[in-house]
């Protein structure tokens, strides 16, 4: 009988590895080599698992063995297998070997896999350090990969979710140490599980994340879906950083979703998710874009091709209101909605920003401003906040929630618990007002405000001080002085006993 392996198990084995880099090289860069090296060891053990089942069936049939393998997820060819690479750990050029062999799984996987390891790097002084140093380092993870306990074929690991999940642990882990970089490749968790449920995809839509780093949104939208059991849906991405890029691709595979379409570009100046001549339609659109980004495309955006500017330009050094337009505009008429992260600037900001923020309230586009708690995002303290838009709305209102007093410390960051996560999605659902809470402000309301969305113009969580009875206290400071000085003499008297004075 197999033994499972279980999540901390594999957690543990996989962080160990990363020993092997720590201090010698930046935690953003050396988590590509230790997420790659996992993709290469499930993909290994999987098409091992399977070659041996069909010898079993098959016998010395190679032939329809191999005919057989040729239908699998992804091919592995001849002398690319994780165990082949160890087997070559001695060798002076084996940060070349390792790359030979991501080139040659890129080629026989075209369709999913092209281009996946183009920005990885196994002989690369610049990231891993001098010949000498660049192979003790590439030793040592082979060796930390070949552990036998990491064994991931589909019978001990017993699902995807596991290796799914170990990634997400590590990227996770990884944005702890990266600092501003980490939200270049990341999103929380629980934030990205927010703003899945907030949107509630539905099966037959189409979903796409146009800054989607190494994907964990997108992957939390799908298994929204998957958990309904529901498998008719498609998710499309773009990311602008290549080896971002190539975690993303990663991850979906690894998460079972390797038909996702994720692309390589930069989502302002060249979209690259194109139909018809123009930027295709999503009935869901997420992201969690870089905030305030300085020269986001402002030269470029007015003569955008898509016109997807006709609100006006957004400021050339802050390209929130950029990157929230892109997002409305390639949403579907019907029932599109949208679900972005954005910085707290993005409610209350004047000129450029302020007109296109009436103009999309006077389009009744905006449906829910839900403010974060501060220091959720790796690299960055300031409080954020949710917006939701959403097509064909159903009133003319906005609902306001104050959900940053709710979240659990831990250590130097702040996070969300499944109970904040649920009280939101409710009140969001519900559409009520709840004292100190939550508030559902009319158009009118929101237009005396002059279009400012700044939650606390909407949510009163002023907590009146109570009152003070100064009698009452003075009467409690007698008390305790009175009980001090009994305290005083009863010390006094064992002091004495003991033969202090």
């Amino acid at each position: 009988m197999t033994t499972k392996i279980n999540q901390d198990e594999i957690n543990g084995i996989l962080w160990k590895a990363c020993d092997t880099f720590r201090g010698a090289v930046d935690a953003s860069e050396y988590k590509n080599y230790i997420l790659v090296m996992l993709f290469v060891k499930y993909i290994s053990d999987v098409w091992k698992e399977h070659y041996d089942a069909l010898v079993e069936k098959y016998g010395n049939d190679e032939e329809t063995i191999l005919r057989r393998l040729q239908r699998e997820r992804f091919v592995l060819p001849k002398g690319c297998a994780f165990e082949d690479l160890y087997n070559q750990r001695n060798q002076a050029n084996i940060g070349e070997l390792i790359n030979i062999a991501l080139e040659h799984i890129e080629e026989s996987s075209k369709q999913k896999l092209a281009g996946v390891f183009r920005n990885i790097d196994f002989n690369s002084e610049a990231n891993l350090g001098q010949t000498k140093d660049r192979n003790t380092r590439l030793k040592n993870l082979l060796e930390d990969f070949y552990d036998p306990r990491l064994d991931l074929r589909p019978s001990r690991v017993g699902n995807l979710d596991v290796i799914g999940n170990a990634y997400e642990y590590l990227i996770a882990k990884f944005a702890a140490g990266a600092g501003k970089k980490a939200g270049e490749f990341y999103t929380p968790a629980e934030v990205s599980e927010l703003i899945a449920e907030l949107v509630n995809p539905q099966a037959g839509e189409r979903i796409c994340d146009p800054a989607c780093g190494s994907g964990s949104l997108l992957v939390k939208c799908g298994n929204q879906l998957l958990g309904r059991g529901i498998k008719d849906f498609a998710l499309y991405g773009q990311e602008i950083t290549g080896a971002t890029w190539a975690l993303a691709k990663m991850n979906m595979f690894l998460h079972g979703m390797d038909n996702a379409r994720i692309e390589w570009g930069d989502t302002i100046r060249n979209p690259k998710l194109i139909e018809d001549d123009s930027t295709m339609k999503f009935e869901v659109v997420v992201a969690n874009p870089p905030f305030s980004l300085d020269k986001w495309g402002y030269e470029e955006a007015g003569n955008d091709p898509h016109k997807r500017f006709h609100r006006g330009l957004p400021p050339q050094s802050k390209g929130d209101y950029a990157f929230i337009t892109h997002m409305i505009e390639t949403t579907t008429k019907d029932s599109g909605r949208v679900g972005v992260v954005v910085p707290n600037g993005v409610l209350f900001r004047s000129a450029a920003e302020g007109k296109i923020r009436q103009q999309l309230i006077e389009e009744n586009l905006l449906d829910a401003v839900i403010g974060l708690p501060a220091n959720l995002f790796y690299g960055t303290g300031i409080p954020a906040a949710v917006l939701i838009f959403k097509r064909n709305k159903a009133d003319n209102k906005v609902l306001f929630i104050d959900a940053s007093r709710e979240y659990q410390n831990d250590k130097n960051q702040n996070r969300l618990r499944q109970t904040d996560i649920d009280k939101i999605v409710a009140t969001y659902q519900t559409r009520e007002t709840i004292d100190k809470y939550a508030y559902l402000a009319s158009f009118e309301e929101i237009k005396e405000n002059d279009f400012n969305l700044n939650i606390p113009r909407y949510v009163d969580t002023f907590e009146e001080e109570q009152e003070i009875d100064i009698d009452a206290v003075q009467d409690e400071i007698a008390k305790l002085e009175s009980e001090l000085v009994g305290v005083k003499q009863e010390m006094a008297g064992y002091l004495k006993e003991l033969g202090y004075e």
